[in-house]
């Protein structure tokens, strides 16, 4: 979940004009960062060896 902080800083990196799509993109990103840094923080991982497994059953 993003902060009024997070928003605020996103907001004042834009420039003057920009459309809502780019905010929203650029949310999303920082939102889906943020997950990432707390599941790693959280020990919700996978090690590259069960990653290389996972992706060689998508290709069979």
């Amino acid at each position: 979940m993003l902060t009024k902080t997070t928003l605020k800083q996103q907001i004042d990196s834009f420039p003057e004009q920009f459309s809502i799509d780019q905010l929203v993109e650029r949310l999303i990103l920082i939102e889906k960062i943020e997950t990432g840094n707390k599941q790693s923080e959280n020990g919700e991982i996978i090690s590259e060896s069960d990653l290389n497994k996972e992706i060689d059953k998508w290709f069979k």
